[in-house]
C-alpha cells in the first residue's frame, strides 16, 4: 500500500472560504484555479495579498487571465480592481461568456 504525502503547504487563508471542501484534504497547491477564483469573488485586500504571497504574483494573474473559466461580472470588475494591469478583454473568463447571458445565478 502506498503512503500518501500531505502537502502541508496551505495557504494563511480563513475557513469560511471553502465551507464546501474538505480543506484538511485539499491540495492547494493543485487547487489553485478554485482558490484563486474563490478568493477573486469573495475575499478582501487581506485575501488577495495572501494568495499573491502564496501562489506569487506571476502565477495569480495568469490564472485570472488565462485560467479561470467563469467568474460572474462582479468578481471580474474586482479583479480587475485587486489587478490594474489585467484588461478585462483579455480575461478568458470575460472572453469565454462574451455576450452570452448566465441567468441561472
Amino acid at each position: 500500500m502506498a503512503i500518501v504525502k500531505k502537502n502541508n503547504r496551505v495557504p494563511n487563508l480563513d475557513r469560511v472560504f471553502f465551507w464546501d471542501f474538505d480543506i484538511d484534504a485539499m491540495d492547494f497547491d493543485k487547487a489553485y484555479k478554485t482558490i484563486i477564483a474563490r478568493i477573486i469573488e469573495r475575499g478582501g485586500q487581506d485575501e488577495i495579498d495572501e494568495i499573491v504571497r502564496f501562489y506569487g504574483h506571476e502565477k495569480v494573474i495568469k490564472a485570472i487571465r488565462d485560467e479561470i473559466y467563469f467568474l460572474p461580472n462582479y468578481a471580474i470588475d474586482r479583479a480587475l480592481k485587486f489587478f490594474p494591469e489585467l484588461q478585462k478583454e483579455e480575461m478568458y473568463c470575460y472572453i469565454n461568456r462574451k455576450d452570452k447571458p448566465y441567468h441561472w445565478i
